[in-house]
């Protein structure tokens, strides 16, 4: 069967066409799932509960499935009834410490106090569990291997989940590396409902922090002379480093630095003997990520200097850069056009100063890295709030969709894989941009995405 979305024949479109029916058909599972998930968040790499619904919803499929040791990771991998290469699918399941708005009356809002699903991990659960069942059910056409890899600790609540997958042997479970990976991203803004979103080469910022301590003298404000105030060194600090982002870095290649917490002192009359600030950096290419850590230690320490104080400068390194391998995207962006037509794929034209651990893997395999507009039909893209947000929603209506796509997106991969050729090929998208498969595009554009049009799910 013809899987490439050149020309397709009628047998190609018939098979489409029962990939979403089905999809359809597992709507109410996959909505009960999420909305399970979503009433009973969990934060960090322990996920027991999420964990057990997870094994639960996969009961019965023939995978082979297995659990992490350091994490409540799930890993399950379904064997095609031929030989052939693996595709890796990703979805992440942990929430994050936020208390949901009760003024979103959801029956199913988060019952745990200070935990709240505002990513929308709940639905790329339920998607990637969908996905699992759709693939089972044409095991038999499938030559080659589907890791389904359910990941815990995205948010970095206890450090990060990806990585320690790959520690634990995620790229190794069906016996051998996957030649591609992919993940879908849901957003409860910016996009329509309905709408992919992905773009070739760096897809999301790195994520890094910064500590910063200035150490002085206490004293008493009215005799600053007799003390060493950090206050002030701070403060030029602060300000410092917004001039360090825009005379040192290339606007086409940009930086975000966003102090979000300052701590010095206790008392008007007090001089204190240290003061603190907390930011975070985004950056979008490996060289401004060096240039950014090697720069701030350099600046803040003479500025330290110049006031007589010393400082400590931490900087964390956290996240690198989502880079999406742009044949990859192409054969993404076939895929959802051949599955639900023209108008349901949006070429970003600038990452997004957000950051996601599937960065890890991508670092590792080459893949796509997708956004999916889940917006509810009565609020507008252009001001619900975002993810993250206390009021954030989610529409469960993407559900079978989600699941369509990475099903079908691992199916053409593994089919394009056995007929030899390199991914995207027929596509014509990536001739377009001149790049070669398996080549990364370079960073570029500023990181505020660009109006997105309409589309539904």
């Amino acid at each position: 069967m013809l899987i490439l979305m050149g020309t397709p024949d009628p047998g190609f479109l018939e098979y489409l066409m029962s990939l979403r029916d089905d999809a359809r058909l597992l709507a109410d599972d996959l909505v009960g799932l999420r909305r399970e998930l979503h009433a009973d968040p969990e934060l960090g790499r322990a996920l027991p509960r999420t964990q057990r619904r997870v094994l639960a919803a996969l009961d019965g499929l023939p995978l082979e499935v297995a659990v992490g040791t350091e994490l409540s990771s799930v890993t399950a991998v379904l064997r095609g009834a031929r030989p052939g290469p693996t595709v890796l699918l990703r979805a992440d399941m942990d929430a994050l410490p936020v208390t949901e708005d009760t003024d979103t009356d959801l029956p199913f809002a988060s019952r745990n106090a200070g935990v709240m699903h505002a990513c929308g991990h709940d639905l790329h659960t339920a998607m990637l569990v969908g996905a699992a069942r759709l693939l089972a059910d044409r095991r038999d056409a499938l030559a080659g291997s589907v890791v389904f890899m359910f990941q815990p600790d995205e948010e970095g609540t206890d450090g990060g989940g990806a990585e320690q997958m790959l520690a634990e042997g995620l790229l190794d479970v069906s016996g051998e590396r996957p030649v591609a990976a992919y993940a879908l991203h849901v957003a409860a803004n910016r996009l329509p409902r309905g709408l992919f979103a992905s773009r070739p080469g760096t897809a999301t910022a790195a994520s890094d922090g910064l500590e910063v301590t200035f150490r002085g003298r206490g004293g008493h404000g009215s005799a600053p002379h007799k003390a060493l105030d950090p206050i002030p060194a701070l403060c030029e600090a602060v300000t410092a480093l917004q001039t360090f982002v825009t005379r040192r870095f290339d606007v086409f290649d940009p930086v975000v630095l966003t102090v979000g917490a300052i701590r010095g002192g206790t008392k008007a009359n007090v001089i204190p003997g240290d003061a603190s600030f907390s930011a975070t950096v985004r950056t979008f290419s490996p060289t401004a990520r060096t240039l950014m850590r090697q720069g701030t230690a350099v600046l803040i320490e003479n500025i330290a200097a110049a006031h007589g104080l010393t400082a400590r400068v931490d900087y964390r390194l956290g996240y690198p850069s989502t880079v999406n391998d742009a044949a990859e995207v192409t054969l993404a962006a076939d895929t959802v056009t051949g599955l639900f037509g023209p108008g349901r794929y949006f070429s970003a034209p600038h990452p997004t100063p957000g950051a996601e651990d599937m960065a890890f893997v991508l670092n590792q395999i080459p893949g796509a890295y997708l956004m999916l507009g889940a917006c509810p039909p009565d609020r507008d893209p252009d001001t619900a709030p975002y993810n993250h947000s206390p009021q954030a929603v989610f529409d469960d209506a993407v559900l079978p969709d989600g699941a369509a796509f990475l099903a079908q997106a691992a199916a053409a991969r593994l089919a394009l894989a056995g007929a030899g050729a390199g991914a995207g090929a027929g596509a014509g998208a990536g001739a377009k941009a001149g790049t070669k498969a398996g080549t990364k595009a370079e960073p570029g554009g500023r990181p505020r995405p660009a109006r997105a049009p309409k589309a539904d799910a």
